[in-house]
């Protein structure tokens, strides 16, 4: 019997295969739809998923602007950033991000799904979001994805 045959493979920088998903953000509930991004991301929708390694695939969001929010999160939700100065502190709603940075509220949404260290920077680096329909990634042939 040969006992090689029932070695687990662990995957590495050079055996991972990466592909392209595009995502439709349009009309999409922006917390579910992260979800998604963050697991193909992560690689975990691969057989070949090894926690330690980057083996999760590039993802493009277009129409990030036209993503939706569920009850009234849209008006009550808050992002808080801090200067570190005095008074430094500046709230916006959802709807006061979305009008100056519509791509903020998907980015910032999937970088708090992704783990915090080295291993995530990489993961996020693989996320292109743009607010309209148009990205430069064709030549990339990206698949579109179907939930």
């Amino acid at each position: 019997m040969n006992t090689l045959s029932y070695k687990t493979k662990s995957a590495n920088k050079e055996t991972v295969e990466r592909k392209w998903v595009l995502f439709d953000a349009e009309g999409q509930v922006v917390g579910r739809m992260c979800t998604q991004i963050a697991t193909i991301l992560r690689g975990k929708h691969k057989p070949s998923y090894t926690p330690h390694c980057d083996t999760g695939d590039n993802v493009i969001v277009i129409n990030a602007d036209k993503v939706r929010f569920t009850g009234a999160k849209m008006t009550d939700k808050e992002y808080i950033t801090y200067s570190g100065y005095t008074g430094g502190q500046k709230r916006k709603t959802a709807a006061q991000m979305m009008e100056k940075k519509p791509g903020f509220i998907v980015e910032n949404a999937v970088r708090g799904m992704l783990p915090k260290n080295k291993l995530g920077r990489a993961m996020f680096s693989k996320l292109h979001v743009y607010g309209g329909a148009e990205h430069p990634h064709a030549a990339q042939k990206p698949e579109k994805f179907e939930n």
